[in-house]
């Protein structure tokens, strides 16, 4: 049994150590895999020139060779004059950061690091169709650093006002036309504050001619529209395209399908991301968010509408006949309802084989008057009418099957039919279901190459937001997908450097979860909780049943061997101080044996040799009549030497 109940709490225990290894392995991988997405996001600042060498031809590779050698002689400057430049207090992570210059050949590009507004032109107007005071658009806009993981040395544009409609704009360096090269839009945007309700997307405003900045207002043309926007729980990301019907020339909006992820995070966790469309001149288009695609589509299957209408369209002239039959069952015409179908009889009937109860009270009603009841003082009989006691359950039906009235219980009637129908056949009949007939689209076109847009000389913002500080930067256009992803490393890498280096840690991340999600909590204190429960159970000390037996059988000696002792003392008064030495020895030794009570059966030998050796002594010196000096001495060394012995039981008791 003894073995046995060890390898019980052996095995417990076991189980016990595998699920604290089990958790603590999870805790380790959940730190090295935060670790892992720290480096991630620092190595994806770092650029290989190879790879951003790829797609330029030789005379961009020289100019991006000579812009090289100038920002390490920069970079050279700026490292002996950094100890005399003032470091932002406010950021817990320090970076160099130098205004990015494009690459390659672009359209546009804009980073506000010098703070102003001049190239850009705030509108005068106000919406079409609405009331001048309502749709002014008064919006305030400013260029400011970000709250939050702030760059130093870098800012952006920032949307100031909410509630209010914002309009500006800026012309491009050289209108973009759409003919062999692929187009390419990317900037950044960061809600400070959240989105309540609103857009951060732009326009491409298309080169018409007559554009003007100061009158850029909501019907003002554009060619593309792109970016996030959210509208209560929907959360979008806009790519529209507005293409000219090749036969009326009339303009319409065609819109991309949803991205394939779920853009929340991206408007909820007061982070600077990274918007791109890459338009291609085979149709072929994909949108990236943080430089991950989310969406990719062709302009001629993924657009909604389609771009190219179909080729025929149902007659709107084609009306269904009147003797058309869609029935595909019809009653059965030569079904007769049977002789003995009764349509009258009823779904219920009293079951004939009940019998009443025996003691049901048939003279007793359900319920009386309450005896107790009193009349108020304040009832009128003349307003109220006559008072009448409240009725209360009749007491005397409390022990009784039932009272008043027996009525026999209902059940099914296995006469019941209902109402007789013929059963259903194939109609002969039968048509189909009636379609118009087709005929060929007098609106049909073929476009294939919807890529051909209006060319466009504009980028502006015209946005409405129940949010303020909405913050955009680093716009930039061109036609190599390499220049905008240089563009991106030198401006929203280093951001996304800042913002991982100042991510909370594990702890702080999993409050913020639990704040966010609430039955987190309960996970929480299950995952803690459980261990230490576990804990508690199997590894808290037990007193064995060994030690119990021994408690209750040792005590019992120990009173015998004191009893001798004071017998000894009574009989030998000479001898009294010798005994007194030898008693707290035998004591030590009794609790020796206590300690070792685990090896109590192994040592029984060893104690009934102590005991006769002891009783041989006792004996001897009961029958010495006198002590001389030379016994006395004698019995000295004898002392000495039990206690010599005993300290040898001590040890051997000790080691087993």
């Amino acid at each position: 049994m003894k073995a046995c109940r060890c390898a019980m709490m052996k095995l417990e225990k076991g189980w016990t150590w595998l699920l604290l290894l089990l958790l603590s392995t999870l805790a380790v991988a959940a730190v090295v895999a935060h670790e892992k997405q720290s480096e991630a996001d620092v190595s994806d600042v770092v650029v290989d020139d190879d790879d951003d060498d790829m797609g330029l031809d030789e005379e961009e590779l020289k100019v991006l060779m000579a812009e090289d050698e100038s920002e390490q002689v920069k970079e050279t400057h700026s490292k002996s004059t950094a100890s005399e430049k003032d470091t932002d207090s406010n950021v817990s992570f320090q970076v160099t950061y130098r205004t990015p210059v494009p690459t390659g050949d672009v359209y546009f590009a804009e980073t506000f690091d010098d703070g102003s507004l001049d190239r850009w032109q705030l509108s005068k107007t106000v919406k079409e169709d609405a009331d001048g005071d309502v749709a002014k658009y008064d919006g305030k806009w400013a260029v400011e650093q970000l709250k939050e993981n702030k760059v130093p040395g870098d800012q952006g544009l920032v949307l100031k006002s909410r509630a209010k409609h914002h309009a500006i704009s800026a012309m491009l360096d050289k209108p973009f036309v759409f003919k062999d090269e692929p187009l390419v839009i990317q900037y950044e945007v960061n809600f400070q504050d959240g989105i309540d309700c609103g857009g951060a997307y732009i326009k491409l405003l298309s080169d018409t001619g007559s554009l003007n900045l100061e009158q850029f207002h909501d019907r003002t043309p554009y060619t593309i529209m792109f970016g996030p926007d959210k509208c209560g729980e929907d959360y979008k990301l806009h790519f529209i395209f507005r293409h000219k019907n090749p036969l009326n020339r009339d303009m319409e909006e065609k819109h991309a399908k949803r991205a394939d992820v779920d853009l929340k995070k991206f408007y909820t966790d007061k982070k600077t991301h990274l918007y791109t469309l890459l338009l291609n001149p085979d149709n072929s288009y994909e949108l990236f968010i943080d430089q991950s695609s989310v969406s990719r589509g062709n302009l001629l299957e993924d657009m909604v509408p389609p771009v190219n209408p179909p080729k025929e369209i149902d007659d709107p002239n084609d009306s269904k006949p009147d003797d058309w039959d869609e029935r595909a069952k019809i009653p059965d015409p030569e079904a007769v309802k049977p002789d003995d179908w009764d349509e009258d009889a009823p779904a219920k009937i009293e079951d004939p084989d009940a019998l009443k109860p025996e003691g049901w009270l048939d003279d007793e009603s359900e319920f009386v008057p309450d005896p107790n009841a009193e009349k108020p003082e304040d009832w009128d009989e003349e307003m109220d009418g006559e008072w009448e006691a409240p009725q209360i359950p009749n007491p005397a039906c409390e022990t009784a099957p039932g009272c008043g009235v027996w009525k026999r219980p209902m059940i099914n009637n296995p006469q019941y039919k209902g109402k007789w129908k013929a059963p259903l056949v194939d109609n002969p009949n039968y048509q189909g279901v009636w379609k118009p007939r087709k005929i060929l689209n007098p609106d049909y076109f073929e476009d294939l190459q919807p890529f051909r847009m209006t060319p466009f000389k504009a980028l502006g913002l015209e946005l409405w937001s129940m949010t303020s500080d909405i913050y955009f930067d680093n716009f930039i256009i061109t036609s190599h997908k390499e220049v905008a992803d240089r563009w991106a490393s030198d401006s929203w890498g280093l951001k996304k450097l800042v913002a991982s280096a100042n991510e909370p840690g594990i702890f702080a991340q999993l409050m913020m979860a639990a704040e966010e999600r609430p039955w987190l909590w309960v996970i929480y204190i299950l995952t803690v909780g459980l261990p230490v429960g576990l804990l508690v159970l199997f590894c808290w000390p037990k007193k064995s049943d060994d030690d119990y037996v021994y408690k209750k059988v040792d005590p019992p000696k120990a009173d015998v061997e004191e009893e001798e002792e004071e017998e000894e003392e009574e009989e030998e008064e000479d001898k009294g101080a010798e005994a007194t030495e030898a008693a707290p020895a035998a004591e030590e030794a009794e609790e020796d044996a206590e300690a070792g009570g685990d090896n109590v059966e192994g040592d029984d030998d060893e104690e009934e040799e102590e005991e006769e050796e002891d009783e041989e002594e006792g004996e001897d010196e009961s029958k010495a009549p006198g002590r001389t000096l030379e016994d006395e001495m004698k019995d000295e060394g004898d002392v000495a030497e039990e206690s010599h012995k005993q300290a040898v039981r001590k040890r051997r008791v000790r080691k087993d």
